[in-house]
């Protein structure tokens, strides 16, 4: 039932905003400057049924996606050695201050003198997650319950075991946020550095073309192509990731 509720809450905020919308667009009444949502819906449909749109969208995902999933792999394991090792904390912190400071285009031309065009994105991807996952599993480290700990060592867990009984239940939350955050932040930074490289078959190369050729509707039906991807891919992976978490419970629970 509560699900129920929800669902219509949503629906109904939906429907505000799209009223809100459709308002705006008949005051301006000029689909150059702000078209309305109908006519961005049918357009979206009719680019839904070309090839190219299903193609240019999966080469964007296959970008994202790897720099995602090898920036949470490589910020758990630079988690855990900073973590370990105190003085790599102290040499590759002001690495992770300076990857969170730089703002992203800087990141983007100063990248694409190094790189191609074509997999700068996941790069770019990769560079802005990092430090995300990386903080946030550090802090659940770091936040670890000592007294589990110290009866890992009373009963003389070996190293593995401490880390699957231990440390995983307890950083697990933390690493979820970091997941979720992550995975927004990696669409806006993936899409902003397809945008100022235009790689061949990409959105972001799509969302150029539009408002350079002055195409306002395609320009909104691109935007909510990302904005749908976006909410689609982080609701699947955080959904797989957590139904993967509570399966390891269990069976750890079991065990």
């Amino acid at each position: 039932m509560n699900s129920w509720k929800t669902f219509l809450k949503q629906m109904l905020i939906l429907a505000f905003w799209l009223g809100v919308w459709a308002l705006s667009a008949r005051l301006v009444a000029s689909e150059l400057l702000l078209p309305g949502p109908w006519r961005v819906l049918r357009r979206l449909l009719y680019l839904m049924g070309q090839g190219s749109f299903w193609r240019i969208t999966g080469i964007s995902l296959a970008r994202i996606l790897c720099g995602t999933l090898a920036a949470i792999a490589a910020g758990v394991l630079l988690a855990a050695a900073t973590c370990r090792f105190r003085f790599l904390q102290a040499v590759l912190s002001p690495l992770l201050t300076a990857i969170k400071s730089v703002p992203v285009a800087s990141f983007i031309l100063l990248a694409l003198i190094w790189v191609g065009r074509d997999i700068l994105p996941s790069v770019i991807v990769f560079l802005m997650v990092l430090p995300l996952v990386w903080g946030n599993v550090a802090a659940g480290i770091a936040q670890t319950d000592r007294q589990l700990l110290e009866l890992a060592k009373v009963y003389r867990f070996p190293p593995w075991r401490t880390i699957r009984r231990v440390y995983v239940p307890e950083v697990a939350p933390y690493f979820l946020a970091a997941c979720r955050t992550s995975f927004g932040v990696a669409w806006k930074s993936g899409v902003a550095a397809e945008v100022l490289t235009v790689p061949v078959r990409s959105i972001g190369r799509m969302l150029y073309e539009s408002k350079l050729y002055l195409e306002t509707v395609d320009l909104f039906a691109w935007t909510v192509v990302v904005v749908l991807c976006s909410l689609c891919i982080e609701r699947l992976l955080t959904a797989a990731i957590s139904r993967l978490h509570r399966n390891y419970v269990r069976g750890g629970a079991e065990q």
